[in-house]
């Protein structure tokens, strides 16, 4: 098969999906791999990096217009929909329940697209590092001459350092909590696993509190702290804010929010912002909200990303889409489009639109399927027709 790679061109996003190791590994598997100019070139890897392992450097037309299967960090933005070309393969970061434009694109051009960010059997090394990093961009944000209110997060001598909330404790959260406390501050942790906060209240010996994640516990806490970082991701059919604007309000002046996850619904006051105007004050409070904060720390991100990743688009390439889907349930449970068909249930019950599982449209459904548990809390009984039983 034939590959390609795409620079990625969303606004402030400098990652690539695949480092020169990994084109490697695809071309000594027998396959074409086609780089678009300069796509690493912002995380460290440069185009002569990959000629010398056998990859021909070219164009984006050119790799929309050949490649059997395409690759990339982001979602597939407006400028590239006609470039979309009916059964390639697509292979990147979707969100598709958040972008019913996107969706709709993938189904009009019936490609087979996967979602990156659902196949990831160990979790995606892009929520560690949003949480690793998140907190560094939180802790600069803080600093007075960006508008915080200049409490350094360890503390001086006579001078207290930072109370910070994480809410969450899984990847995310606990990447965030484990830079806070290594670097002085004073950690709360909110979450609803009781088994996680005791994990976690173990593994820093007492030092890191814990709280049961509810709005009663959050509202007598937030006038307290220094820095909320948000790890949680939101159920959507959930209509209330987990902190509401007068939650935000009861904060300090000059705290800081830092919102990870981005996900609508957790905090009222958030708005999405990016590397190039990275924060707002709202309330008092200044916000944090940097969609693709990976991005900030693009080598190493790309790095962790594409060992991650490389064992699905290799699968594709040497065993197809539905031996791959059988041989791997995060793989399979990733797909989002098949040839014109929906087939990613959160999707359909966010977007209202009818939906077929992946096992049945590759028609693999009485082989013997590697398990994946679901990939979300959603449930959707919006069938296509023509697939039901």
């Amino acid at each position: 098969m034939k590959l390609g790679v795409l620079k990625d061109i969303k606004k402030g996003e400098y990652r690539v999906i695949l480092t020169p190791g990994e084109v490697a590994s695809c071309i000594d598997d027998g396959h074409e791999v086609l780089v678009e100019k300069n796509a690493g070139a912002a995380a460290g890897f440069f185009d002569e990096e990959y000629a010398a392992v056998g990859a021909t450097i070219s164009d984006r037309d050119t790799i929309f217009g050949t490649c059997d299967i395409v690759a990339k960090v982001k979602e597939i933005e407006p400028t590239e929909y006609d470039l979309l070309r009916e059964n390639q393969i697509i292979f990147t970061c979707i969100h598709p329940a958040a972008h019913p434009e996107e969706v709709q694109a993938l189904l009009d051009k019936k490609v087979i697209s996967f979602a990156a960010e659902d196949t990831h059997r160990h979790g995606s090394p892009n929520c560690e590092a949003a949480g690793k990093a998140g907190v560094f961009l939180g802790l600069h944000a803080m600093m007075s001459i960006n508008g915080g209110c200049g409490k350094f997060v360890s503390g001086l001598g006579t001078a207290p350092g930072i109370h910070a909330l994480v809410l969450g404790c899984g990847i995310v959260g606990k990447a965030a909590i484990e830079v806070l406390q290594s670097m002085g501050a004073w950690v709360t942790v909110a979450a609803t696993n009781i088994g996680h906060l005791r994990e976690i209240s173990s593994k820093y010996h007492g030092k890191v509190n814990t709280i049961i994640s509810n709005r009663y516990n959050l509202k007598t806490l937030l006038p307290q702290v220094d820095m909320v970082v948000n790890c949680v991701r939101w159920d959507k059919s959930n209509k209330h804010y987990l902190i509401d604007r007068e939650m935000v309000r009861s904060m300090q002046r000059g705290s800081v929010i830092v919102d990870i996850s981005n996900d609508y619904g957790v905090i009222e006051t958030f708005h999405e912002t990016t590397h190039e105007d990275p924060t707002y004050i709202e309330e008092g409070v200044v916000h944090y909200c940097v969609s693709n904060i990976p991005s900030a720390i693009a080598h190493s991100t790309s790095i962790a990303y594409a060992a991650s990743i490389q064992k699905h688009i290799r699968s594709i390439m040497n065993n197809g889409v539905a031996e791959a889907c059988v041989r791997d349930g995060f793989l399979r449970r990733g797909m989002v489009t098949y040839k014109g068909y929906l087939t990613h249930e959160e999707t359909s019950q966010i977007q209202n639109r009818p939906w077929v599982q992946p096992e049945k449209i590759l028609h693999i459904t009485d082989q013997k399927l590697d398990p994946a548990p679901k990939n979300t809390v959603a449930v959707s009984t919006n069938f296509y027709k023509e697939f039901e039983e």
